[in-house]
């Protein structure tokens, strides 16, 4: 795991603080069952698969989105918001690791591309820079590896962040 450096630049610091979470998140699924990934233990019915699908739609919204570019099509809709956190019957791990990786090379792209003060529309309609969309996403992806860390307790008694982190 990366560490958020102590002296890098505004945009490299922000980031890589995204990138870290997005790999705690990712080991917290690493050694469980397709059962256990589809499982949910808790009452909203979250399962640690669904919240990967739901973070790769949340990834290509925001920096696909925002800013215009092309993207794979996100599984939800007006009618049905939680679509995103559903792992349906035909899905699999594979199919969901595979979208979440081809989410985050495509938002890494607008990442590289663009600078801290360029803007784009956001699905809900208001201006927000590349800044704004980097703190959402740390805060968002933060938010969940935090469930996440509960549900893989809950599932299987494993708890902690990267093991090779001291930190």
């Amino acid at each position: 795991m990366r560490r958020v450096p102590f002296t890098g630049d505004e945009k490299q610091s922000l980031y890589v603080a995204l990138d870290r979470h997005r790999d705690a998140l990712l080991w917290k699924l690493e050694g469980l069952s397709e059962d256990d990934l589809r499982r949910s233990v808790v009452p909203s019915g979250t399962s640690l698969l669904g919240m990967l699908k739901h973070l790769a739609s949340v990834e290509y919204n925001w920096f696909c989105g925002t800013f215009g570019r092309e993207s794979l099509e996100v599984p939800y809709s007006d009618d049905d918001w939680d679509s995103d956190w559903r792992i349906e019957p035909w899905e699999t791990t594979e199919g969901v690791l595979e979208y979440y990786a081809m989410a985050r090379r495509d938002a890494d792209a607008v990442i590289d591309e663009l600078d801290l003060t360029d803007t784009g529309t956001a699905w809900y309609g208001p201006t927000v820079t590349l800044r704004w969309v980097l703190i959402h996403m740390v805060e968002e992806v933060c938010r969940h590896a935090g469930h996440a860390d509960i549900i893989r307790e809950l599932l299987d008694g494993r708890t902690g962040s990267f093991e090779d982190y001291p930190g």
